[in-house]
């Protein structure tokens, strides 16, 4: 079992060059894919190379595995976020030219608002989306969620927030 500290650069460099060849083998198993499996093996060493931990690895393939599935799960939500942007863009009755640069923007922002409601927790997220997308009052929606009028306004104030949070950055 090897220790690998990753609090300096020597570190790192060793937990490089006798990890990469692994990690990159396994995630073009798990993608099928030369080109994608090698940026997301640099993906993952340019995160751990962001983390200020300076525990050591007990299992350094263990640990580059997880931010490795983290990466992937961001790949594929960003991927089907994408699809579904060009899918709803191609119903729109006239064709709309897009510049690449807006659609990057747009994707960007879907995916902000993706993590945001990942982070608010189930029933605020319920009640958010109850809010925007059903456009369902404050009592329309205590009622269909079973809850008091106060937790649905604490609810949406803690919802808008964060938006507001995200709006900022």
């Amino acid at each position: 079992m090897s220790t690998v500290s990753i609090s300096h650069a020597p570190h790192l460099s060793t937990l490089y060059s006798q990890h990469h060849g692994w990690l990159y083998g396994w995630l073009r198993g798990k993608l099928g894919n030369a080109g994608d499996a090698a940026d997301l093996a640099q993906d993952t060493f340019v995160r751990l190379m962001g983390k200020r931990e300076a525990a050591p690895l007990r299992e350094p393939r263990g640990y580059l595995a997880t931010i490795a599935r983290g990466l992937l799960i961001d790949r594929y939500r960003r991927q089907a976020l994408e699809q579904a942007y060009l899918e709803a863009l191609a119903r729109q009755p006239e064709p709309h030219t897009i510049s690449a640069e807006t659609q990057a923007i747009i994707i960007e922002t879907l995916l902000a608002v993706d993590r945001l409601l990942e982070r608010l927790g189930t029933r605020t997220r319920a009640v958010f989306l109850l809010a925007q997308i059903e456009e369902l009052s404050y009592v329309e929606i205590s009622a269909r969620l079973g809850v008091s009028l106060p937790t649905v306004k604490k609810h949406l104030v803690r919802a808008y927030t964060e938006c507001l949070v995200l709006a900022a950055t």
